[in-house]
C-alpha cells in the first residue's frame, strides 16, 4: 500500500468547496493585492497567537528578512541561531549583511540550547534566532532569560498553533518573541496553495515598521520613509488561509494522535528512537522525525515498498558551502551533525487511515527484523 509523506490532495478533497468558494470570491472582486482578504488572516492569526499585531508577507523567509531589517540588523552584527535548520534560518541573516553565528542543538528536542546561545553571544549579538523545530516550541524563557536585552525572533515556521507552558501560563508560538515568524509553505499545517508567511509582534512600533518594509518602505504609494521590500501576501492565498484556519486545530489534533499511534507501536525496536516531546510543549507535529540506525538503508527499504520519507536535514548550515567563510569545520557542533546522519521523518498527515499508520510500523519493524 503506497503511503506518501504528505497527500494534500486527501486534505482538498475535503474542504474543497470552501477554499474554492473563497478563492473565487477574490477572483470576482478582482482585488488581489493586501486587501480585505489580507486583513482578515492578519486579525485571525493575531488571535490565535495571542499578540497585538500579524503582519502578511510573500514567504516565511521573508517574514525572516523583514523581522531582522525590523531590528536593524545589517553589517557588523551577529545573530545567533542552530545550524540544524532549514537554509532560510541563516540565509536571511546572511542576506541583510550580518553574520550568523551558531550553536548546537538538544539532541532530543533538536531545539537551540539555551546556555550555548548565551555562550555565542558577543557584544556584536543583536537577536537570537531559535528554531522551533518540527512542531514543537523551543525554550524561549530560558532564552530570554539567559540573554537579556537581546530580541529574540522566534522562526515558529513549523509551530503554528503549538503552545509552551511558561510560569505556569499557556502561551502561543508568536506569542512571547519580540517577532514571531510564520510560513505558510504548503507543506506546513496551515498551508497556502502557494508560498506565504506571517510576522506576529506586541511591539506598535515594530509592527507599523514591518507594514512599511514589506511595501517598499512606505505606506502611502509613491512615499517611501525607507528602502523596502516588495513582500505582499497575495489576497487569493490569504483567503485559502482564512478558508483552512477553523480546521487546524483539528489537523493537529490528527497529527498529534498519529504520532502517539507510532509512539506506541515502535517502543520495542531499539534500533529506533521516537520523537520526545518537552512535558511543558504542545507539539502541532508538523514532522514526526526518528533518530534511527542505518538511515539511509532504511529509508532506501521504504521507498521500496512505495512509504514516503525525507531527511530534515542531510547537512548542517555550518558545513554548507555558502558558509565556509565564517570558519567553522566538521566537529565545531556535533549534536548537529549527528542528527544530521540519523534523522527520518515519516508520514505524519491528519488524513492517514489505519491501515496506512499499519503499513508504515510495519515496514519499519520488518526492516529491523521485529
Amino acid at each position: 500500500m503506497p503511503v506518501p509523506l504528505l497527500d494534500l490532495r486527501a486534505q482538498h478533497s475535503l474542504i474543497r468547496d470552501e477554499v474554492v468558494g473563497a478563492m473565487m470570491k477574490v477572483v470576482d472582486d478582482q482585488l488581489f493585492i493586501l486587501g480585505a482578504p489580507v486583513q482578515k488572516l492578519e486579525e485571525e492569526i493575531a488571535l490565535l497567537s495571542r499578540t497585538r499585531h500579524a503582519i502578511g508577507c510573500a514567504s516565511g523567509t521573508d517574514a525572516l528578512l523583514l523581522a531582522l531589517r525590523a531590528l536593524d540588523i545589517g553589517r557588523g552584527d551577529e545573530v545567533v541561531t542552530t545550524p540544524f535548520t532549514f537554509f532560510a534560518t541563516a540565509g536571511t541573516i546572511h542576506n541583510v549583511g550580518a553574520t550568523p553565528v551558531f550553536c548546537d542543538i538538544d539532541p532530543v528536542s533538536f531545539n537551540m540550547v539555551p546556555a550555548a546561545a548565551r555562550a555565542a553571544c558577543t557584544s556584536r549579538t543583536k537577536a537570537i534566532i531559535p528554531v522551533d523545530l518540527f512542531g514543537q516550541m523551543a525554550a524561549l524563557e530560558c532564552i530570554a532569560a539567559m540573554s537579556p536585552g537581546i530580541p529574540v525572533i522566534e522562526d515558529a515556521a513549523q509551530t503554528i498553533g503549538a503552545s509552551r507552558v511558561i510560569d505556569g501560563e499557556r502561551v502561543m508560538a508568536g506569542e512571547r518573541a519580540t517577532i514571531g515568524t510564520f510560513s505558510f509553505f504548503p507543506s506546513k499545517n496551515l498551508g497556502g496553495y502557494g508560498d506565504g508567511g506571517m510576522m506576529v509582534t506586541q511591539d506598535d512600533a515594530l509592527a507599523a515598521r514591518l507594514k512599511r518594509l514589506r511595501v517598499h518602505g512606505g505606506l502611502q504609494m509613491y512615499h517611501h520613509e525607507e528602502v523596502g521590500f516588495n513582500s505582499r501576501l497575495d489576497a487569493l492565498q490569504a483567503a485559502v488561509l482564512s478558508a483552512k484556519l477553523p480546521h487546524l486545530h483539528h489537523w493537529s489534533a490528527g497529527r498529534r494522535a498519529n504520532a502517539a499511534y507510532y509512539t506506541s507501536n515502535l517502543a520495542d525496536v531499539a534500533e529506533v528512537r521516537t520523537p520526545v516531546i518537552d512535558p511543558a510543549n504542545e507539539s502541532i507535529f508538523n514532522q514526526y522525525t526518528l533518530r534511527v540506525e542505518r538511515r539511509d538503508d532504511l529509508q532506501a527499504h521504504l521507498k521500496a515498498k512505495g512509504i514516503g520519507s525525507a531527511v530534515y536535514y542531510p547537512v548542517p548550515l555550518h558545513l554548507q558551502p555558502c558558509f565556509a567563510y565564517l570558519g567553522y569545520g566538521e566537529g565545531a557542533f556535533p549534536e548537529s551533525e549527528k542528527a544530521a546522519k540519523e534523522v527520518l521523518s515519516i508520514p505524519i498527515y491528519p488524513e492517514m487511515t489505519s491501515s496506512q499508520l499499519d503499513e508504515v510500523v510495519g515496514a519499519i519493524r520488518a526492516f529491523y527484523g521485529r
